[in-house]
């Protein structure tokens, strides 16, 4: 595209509010509507806005909308975790164009890690027969230290210290973006989930661990050092669990995902009473997404184990609450699927742990994008960056 900085801004706001009239981002751009409208007719004949209809009649002439045509470029969306990686190709609509691939890829201490994954996104590239020219741009979302603007993670897939965006970047020929996986979700549940345009917001997201994306007055909060939102490592009691981090009794030590899928194992073993099955081998994905499954199904066991890390995440946020005051906070990412489960639990301990008055302006919401929420994020983080290239 010619004059890019205008149009991708355009382009821009046209992802992230569907379909919008030259009035309308006239508004948002500060622009003249003469200038607007003439760089949308020149978008409209470089193939990458098409006109959408008619806006409601608000009184007076209807103006026409606009949207983006949806596949003239693409987002290779990654989201990851601690054991595995998922793949999946969207459309400007967020819409899947390609079959998602999943594969096990352990994070901690494996040098392997990253050249696994770019070439799987190398293959998954060839495999869509899609020229490289045609993505906007590969996001990632990962755990870990992050750093956005330089892309290093300084705790996985280390690249000596270079920047991990360049790197991936070099290795598949599509501009890469990195960010951490609970802020993405975060970003995801304020542009197309049910936080949306909400300005104070703290999203959990119940994964292996239990992250914190932290929208304050309607951006993403990173910190001095860019890794604030380490909720996992809020400190319970004194003399709980050893944490990864090397302390005891942070929360992601007492009620994590991987907690409760060793408590259920230990459970079925001394002889708790449970459709749960479980084989030795077994993947903690598979002991963790069955839990759910069953609890959902109304196994005992199975809600009395999310019962139980559900009150000690409420006491946590309690604490979270306290501090920052949010509007609403959202239950996101793979545990939003028992949610419902959660609710209970945390708001008893919220009614415990925390000042009534502040706990009453606090809505606690569970996410209608669940597990796809970091994939969605992963895709607005290439398109936040579209405006600075």
């Amino acid at each position: 595209m010619k004059n890019t900085s205008l149009k991708n801004i355009i382009i821009n706001h046209l992802y992230f509010e569907t379909a919008l009239s030259c009035a309308d981002l006239s508004e948002l751009l500060d622009k003249s509507i003469p200038s607007v409208a003439k760089t949308i007719n020149e978008l409209i004949e470089e193939g990458f806005v098409v006109e959408h209809g008619y806006a409601r009649s608000s009184g007076g002439r209807r103006p026409l909308v606009y949207s983006l045509k949806p596949d003239v470029m693409f987002i290779l969306a990654v989201a990851m975790d601690q054991f595995s990686t998922r793949i999946q190709l969207l459309d400007l609509f967020n819409n899947p164009v390609a079959d998602m691939v999943i594969f096990e890829l352990r994070l901690l201490n494996n040098p392997a890690a990253l050249p696994k994954l770019i070439e799987q996104l190398n293959d998954y590239i060839e495999h869509t027969g899609i020229a490289r020219d045609k993505y906007a741009g590969i996001g990632i979302g990962m755990p870990g230290f992050i750093n956005v603007n330089e892309g290093i993670n300084y705790t996985h897939l280390d690249v000596e210290g270079q920047s991990l965006t360049q790197f991936i970047t070099l290795r598949t020929g599509v501009p890469t973006y990195i960010d951490n996986d609970s802020s993405l979700i975060a970003l995801a549940e304020q542009k197309f989930g049910i936080a949306k345009a909400q300005k104070d917001v703290m999203v959990i997201n119940l994964g292996w661990g239990i992250g914190l994306g932290m929208i304050v007055n309607g951006e993403i909060y990173r910190g001095n050092n860019g890794f604030a939102g380490e909720f996992s490592h809020i400190p319970l009691s004194e003399d709980g669990a050893l944490c990864t981090c090397g302390k005891r009794g942070c929360l992601e030590a007492e009620a994590s995902m991987l907690v409760v899928v060793k408590q259920s194992i230990e459970g079925i073993n001394a002889g708790r009473v449970s459709s749960l099955k479980y084989l030795e081998e077994d993947h903690p994905k598979l002991v963790g997404d069955a839990i759910m499954e069953e609890a959902n199904n109304g196994d005992q066991f199975a809600i009395e184990l999310l019962s139980d890390a559900g009150y000690k995440i409420g006491k946590a946020l309690a604490i979270l609450i306290h501090i920052m005051n949010p509007a609403a906070i959202v239950l996101s990412g793979r545990g939003a699927v028992v949610g419902k489960i959660l609710m209970a639990p945390i708001q008893q301990a919220l009614n415990k742990y925390c000042i009534p008055r502040l706990a009453a302006s606090t809505e606690l919401l569970i996410s209608d994008l669940g597990f796809d929420a970091e994939l969605i994020g992963a895709a607005v983080l290439v398109m936040e960056n579209l405006t600075t290239e």
